[in-house]
């Protein structure tokens, strides 16, 4: 949350100098459309997925976190740097949350063995994932 914060300070620094009375409100409008345009485009793909996801359209979603999950797997350096690049906070990076996001598409399309093996995954790529954990086990205890 630190480049976040810098950056806005920044901004504010910034407009400050050029309009003391609007600066403020100058920063925050350009840091909203900064912060709109990086996360509506370059993650674009999972910010539809979750769209989908939210209106049950679970199959588009896969297709569509998988675009995103590919995307970030090319272009890992955006999504280690996602504070500076994306300037979000996430604890979790773009790509294992749309691993996370297609195993849970499966599981509610009936497909538990490929969500089993998928969360396994995830959890071999990111063993502090608490998601895939309990996932997983509810999994198996089924």
């Amino acid at each position: 949350m630190i480049p976040q914060i810098a950056f806005l300070v920044a901004l504010f620094y910034l407009f400050s100098t050029q309009d003391e009375t609007f600066g403020m409100i100058y920063a925050i409008v350009v840091y909203y459309f900064i912060v709109y345009f990086l996360r509506g485009v370059i993650a674009y793909d999972h910010r539809k997925g979750v769209a989908l996801l939210k209106s049950r359209e679970y199959d588009g979603a896969i297709r569509t976190f998988q675009k995103s999950v590919d995307f970030f797997t090319r272009n890992s350096w955006i999504d280690k740097y996602r504070p500076i690049t994306l300037l979000s906070a996430s604890k979790k990076c773009y790509r294992e949350m749309g691993l996370c996001n297609i195993a849970f598409c499966y599981t509610q399309t009936q497909k538990g063995a490929e969500a089993k093996k998928l969360y396994e995954e995830i959890l071999n790529e990111y063993p502090e994932n608490d998601i895939a954990y309990s996932a997983l086990n509810t999994l198996r205890s089924v």
